[in-house]
């Protein structure tokens, strides 16, 4: 058998690694259009920023490695033009050389990756443009830097490559301003959480523009937007995000989902018989809802390409689908997320409980404790997890792991607590934050201890009576308008001042010390009791950012 893969990144190399190791037998060739193979995409940021990290370290293996492990043909700077399908042939150029070759196959794996989006702004030719979709790209940048000594860069677009660049042009001493259309950074996050960049990007002094485009460039180091703010630049990096590579896939009749990426069932099979796809060209199946969605990750590719291998050679393996699990880093800041946001609970109509919940990743009296803020968003109806978001400057990643855990296996949130998490107080707390996720979860969805977030309480702030059980000193640094002042050693002596039908909000500074006034309220028979969510610290920053 004749396996033919287009592309070698991340996917393409796993499925001819996997279907090697299967079955020594069967002819291997991959065609790719670039002169890399096999390599980092996720590392490009960190190898522009980072001096000891070379182009070696990001593209470790090259087609000779391949030939010499597995056998396999690699073939660089070769481009797939065309594929006569019933004939069971592809049409390969030589990039270098312009030599055509017809070259048959008996399964056929698209492995064609993504493409950059570009926009169409005015005066975008006067400006060298620059992207980070590959090896190359990322050399161009560097070198452009080196040779311009670049001060100032201007990033357009703010996911994970326009966060992750800022980060490491500010390790090259370049100051840095980002630009974003949408109203916050990140924009698959909630802003509720999105924020929480904000202060710390404001905290470093970085320049972010939010609700804003490039109306013109003006010049080549200079533009305006569309609400007429000047901006001046070394060099511009366009972050926009990136797209399926599938115009070969849709010339011979692939069918493609409403992302415009290919369909591929559990099994990585296209609509056409013995013709796979993996990776970014493809949507992902979404374990939560079955639907499809676009979610192009490193981690995606290598295990699809995997699976495709196995079910080439004649194991069945099915592909279960993803969370969308991801993360990354801004200075010491991390930030991850996993399923689905509020705005995508809603909008897939769920009943859903909302939550934040401000720890410390270790325990408190350790100087290196750092706090993490936690949003979790679960499903009254079946109890379960429906996503996390989490952002902190250590552990994030280990919590998000297990919250990634949880939702695979749909597990209760009063199941939670029943975890046997590793502890030690350089490692966690007692009682993790990923325990206290769930007990607040269950503690509101099950046992009326009704959660409240302080959107919703800034928006209808007349309806709600506040407590503030902090003590003095805290409440007199900062504290919600109108709120009555009762620390919770005094609460219980002065209930009669407060009506039990009322709409009661009790608080704190994160929640703890508010959840044990609701308690207490409730026990002395308040019907309308809600702890605010993340405390009066949430409410800060919620209340400072969301109602600029």
């Amino acid at each position: 058998m004749r396996i033919i893969i287009i592309g070698s990144v991340a996917a393409g190399t796993s499925v001819a690694a996997k279907a090697r190791r299967n079955n020594i037998e069967n002819e291997i060739v991959i065609y790719e259009k670039d002169k890399d193979i096999s390599y980092s995409s996720c590392g490009l940021p960190y190898y522009i920023g980072e001096n000891y990290i070379s182009r070696e370290n990001i593209t470790p293996r090259d087609k000779k490695w391949f030939k010499k492990r597995f056998n396999i043909d690699i073939f660089v700077e070769h481009e797939v033009i065309e594929i006569d399908y019933n004939n069971k042939e592809v049409t390969v150029k030589n990039l270098n050389t312009n030599k055509i070759i017809i070259d048959k196959f008996d399964k056929l794996v698209f492995s064609t990756g993504s493409k950059t989006k570009i926009l169409n702004i005015k005066g975008i030719e006067k400006v060298k443009q620059f992207y980070l979709k590959n090896v190359n790209d990322a050399d161009k940048i560097k070198k452009y830097i080196e040779d311009n000594n670049v001060k100032k860069a201007l990033i357009i677009g703010s996911g994970f490559i326009g966060l992750e660049l800022l980060d490491n042009l500010a390790k090259k001493n370049i100051k840095t301003t980002i630009i974003e259309i949408k109203n916050h950074l990140m924009p698959y996050l909630d802003k509720d959480v999105s924020i929480y960049i904000e202060k710390y990007l404001d905290s470093k002094n970085i320049n972010y523009i939010l609700n804003d485009s490039i109306k013109e460039f003006l010049s080549d180091k200079k533009a305006i937007t569309k609400n007429n703010k000047n901006l001046e630049f070394d060099m511009v990096i366009f972050a926009t995000g990136i797209i399926p590579n599938v115009e070969l896939a849709k010339r011979i009749g692939i069918e493609l989902g409403k992302h415009n990426g290919i369909l591929v069932n559990d099994y990585t099979e296209t609509n056409l018989k013995n013709v796979y796809a993996v990776g970014d060209c493809c949507e992902h199946k979404f374990r939560l809802t079955g639907d499809y969605i676009y979610r192009p990750l490193g981690s995606t590719a290598n295990k699809m390409g995997r699976i495709a291998g196995e079910n080439i050679t004649g194991i069945k393996r099915e592909f279960k689908g993803i969370l969308g699990t991801g993360i990354f880093k801004i200075f010491d800041l991390a930030i991850g997320y996993t399923g689905i946001t509020e705005r995508e609970a809603r909008k897939l109509g769920y009943d859903i409980e909302i939550i934040h919940n401000i720890k410390e990743d270790k325990s408190k009296y350790l100087k290196e404790s750092k706090e993490i803020i936690i949003k979790a968003i679960a499903d009254k109806k079946t109890q379960k997890l429906l996503g996390v978001q989490i952002i902190g400057e250590a552990g994030v990643d280990k919590r998000l792991d297990v919250f990634a855990t949880l939702i695979t296996y749909r597990v209760s949130v009063g199941d939670f607590f029943n975890l046997d998490l590793a502890y030690a107080p350089p490692f966690a707390t007692t009682k993790d934050p990923v325990l206290y996720t769930g007990m607040i979860l269950d503690n509101a969805i099950n046992r009326g201890r009704k959660i409240i977030t302080p959107n919703v309480l800034i928006e209808n702030r007349d309806k709600y009576k506040v407590i503030d059980v902090r003590s003095k000193k805290d409440f007199d640094k900062g504290h919600i308008e109108g709120a009555y002042h009762t620390p919770l050693a005094d609460l219980e002596s002065k209930l009669n001042e407060f009506n039990k039908d009322d709409n009661i909000v009790v608080h704190c500074n994160k929640g703890v010390t508010g959840n044990a006034a609701q308690n207490l309220l409730i026990n002395h028979g308040f019907k309308n009791v809600y702890n605010l969510s993340g405390g009066y610290k949430n409410y800060k920053i919620q209340k400072e950012y969301l109602y600029k």
